[in-house]
């Protein structure tokens, strides 16, 4: 068994958004994203693959297709597989995500 401290690996770079990965496997992938008030991850798709963000710390606006709207910690949004989406921390304070993908679009 692999238990992790979620929030003891976050890391945050004043350059641009971190991936920190938590697990990997050929069916999903599980990652915390953290990002610095102002940065973001443009929108893009992954035919495929469905994407969850789970709000850990923080807030941010999120974007699913032409939906926009801003999350807080404990809120949860589904990227289906092929639709747009991108999420950007427009608050003054640290935005951590946790994030799953299944299928792993990576292997």
């Amino acid at each position: 068994m692999i238990a992790l401290e979620v929030l003891a690996r976050k890391t945050f770079s004043s350059e641009k958004m971190q991936k920190v990965n938590l697990f990997e496997t050929d069916n999903l992938f599980c990652d915390i994203y953290c990002l610095r008030p102002g940065q973001a991850q443009k929108p893009h798709t992954h035919p495929g693959a469905d994407k969850v963000y789970y709000v850990l710390e923080g807030g941010g606006t999120f974007q699913v297709g032409d939906e926009q709207r801003v999350l807080h910690a404990g809120m949860i949004v589904l990227a289906p597989s092929g639709v747009e989406h991108g999420v950007k921390n427009a608050s003054s304070g640290d935005l951590t995500l946790l994030v799953l993908m299944a299928p792993n679009p990576n292997r």
